[in-house]
């Protein structure tokens, strides 16, 4: 029986013929790497200049800012005051007393709701309406300024200075204020409010404006008179766990008096 020739290990199928070195692998096309890298510097260094002209121009402009109005942020259109949660108010509290500026923020916006749907009732024919409008109209500028600086600010700088006093002002005006809210849901004819009562009887005369208006604004007296009565009782729990007194609240206001409330240090 013949026996098949022995293979050589040794022996490679590749042909001598061709070049082990003209494989078509990037890396070894050195042009292709040079004129990448160009590219990418040229990039990360045009994102650079442009980050750097941004806070340039961030920069000028806090600067112009504080030249004009000093540190006061706000309102933004005309800065009266300072007023900035993150960099003030512990991180613990934030979430607080950014959400009763936000409760704030929506009785703004309620008042304003409120005096057009006024309007309406009055367009409708209402008896009373002249006087809706009227009360309405003085809502506007006495409640957004007073419950800013009765409840508000308060209790942004109780949160602030963690002082008994600010506490104590926010509990007495915070709690008018609810009162004043359910006054409004009501909504008694005559009195300015668009609420319940006001809102019925458009819809029972077939005033949809006045009466869709009414829904809206009664929404927004519920929602910022529940909200505000949440964080109400959640910052009486905070104070108390906190040992604030009303006793510790008189002797701050003996020895800070009136001007600690103007001013942020403590």
């Amino acid at each position: 029986m013949s026996r098949a020739p022995a293979e050589n290990p040794f022996a490679s199928n590749a042909s001598l013929d061709q070049n082990p070195f003209d494989a078509s692998d990037p890396f070894s096309d050195p042009t292709s790497t040079r004129s990448a890298a160009p590219d990418t510097r040229a990039a990360d260094l045009e994102r650079r200049e442009r980050d750097l002209a941004a806070r340039e121009a961030e920069l000028n402009r806090r600067a112009e800012h504080i030249k004009t109005h000093g540190r006061n942020n706000w309102p933004p259109f005309f800065p009266l005051i300072y007023h900035d949660i993150s960099a003030e108010v512990a991180e613990e509290h934030r979430t607080t007393v950014t959400r009763l500026y936000q409760i704030w923020l929506l009785l703004i916006l309620t008042l304003i709701i409120n005096f057009v749907a006024c309007l309406f009732i009055l367009l409708a024919g209402a008896p009373d309406g002249g006087k809706d409008l009227g009360g309405s109209i003085t809502y506007m500028p006495i409640i957004a300024v007073t419950s800013f600086l009765l409840w508000y600010r308060p209790i942004y700088n109780g949160y602030m200075k963690e002082q008994a006093l600010y506490y104590y002002i926010f509990f007495f005006f915070g709690g008018w204020h609810l009162l004043f809210s359910i006054y409004m849901i009501i909504g008694i004819p005559s009195t300015g409010s668009a609420g319940i009562i006001q809102t019925v009887q458009a819809f029972s005369q077939g005033h949809l404006v006045a009466g869709i208006l009414g829904t809206i604004a009664s929404v927004g007296w519920t929602l910022q008179g529940v909200g505000l009565g949440f964080y109400y009782r959640q910052t009486w729990a905070h104070h108390t766990q906190a040992g604030h007194t009303f006793e510790k609240a008189k002797g701050e206001l003996a020895t800070h008096g009136a001007k600690s409330y103007f001013s942020r240090g403590a």
